[in-house]
């Protein structure tokens, strides 16, 4: 089966979404410009074709991840995922993030002690940094201990991973103020 990409426009920047069959296999955030992204994705998935429209019912993925960007409280758990060849741990703790709702968080430590391995928070946060659906399988709802950001393997880093939590709502969830102090490092 041949693998298909699309591009999309949402409030963060130029999203691809990546799929073969009826299943995803990838969420792409922004590059630094659409020819990047397409680059990434045929990096990462060599031979890929764009499709522009994409099929019904990727169209209709798009359209939830659009809404969730929109600020709207999204459910995207029943996307049909593929990991892939992904480690089995990874996918454990994929499917434990996919039950994070948008606005809420939850810690690495957290996941790994509903994994039965609580000692496994690094490895959590290494499984959170090779996720390839972003969104769709919220690794952006996974912070680090206390409550910190910790790392975001998009790019833009934690600045994305903060946006997204301020679209989704998280900072009126006792996240703390997502953008605290750059209104003065902007001036």
């Amino acid at each position: 089966m041949s693998t298909s990409f699309s591009l999309f426009d949402t409030p963060i920047g130029t999203c691809s979404l990546v799929w073969i069959g009826d299943k995803i296999v990838g969420l792409r955030l922004p590059e630094a410009s659409a020819d990047a992204t397409r680059s990434r994705i045929t990096r990462r998935w060599p031979g890929a074709e764009e499709q522009a429209p994409p099929p019904a019912a990727m169209q209709a993925t798009i359209d939830r991840v659009l809404r969730l960007l929109a600020g709207e409280k999204v459910d995207l758990s029943d996307a049909p995922l593929d990991f892939g060849d992904s480690p089995d741990f990874h996918k454990r703790a994929y499917a434990i993030a996919r039950t994070i709702p948008p606005g809420r968080t939850m810690t690495y430590g957290e996941i790994a002690k509903r994994l039965g391995e609580p000692h496994e928070a690094r490895e959590v946060g290494q499984a959170m940094g090779k996720n390839p659906i972003a969104i769709l399988m919220p690794c952006h709802r996974v912070l680090g201990a206390d409550g910190k950001m910790g790392g975001f393997s998009a790019n833009g880093g934690v600045a994305t991973k903060r946006r997204i939590l301020e679209i989704e709502g998280a900072a009126a969830l006792g996240a703390g103020p997502l953008f605290a102090g750059l209104d003065q490092r902007r001036g």
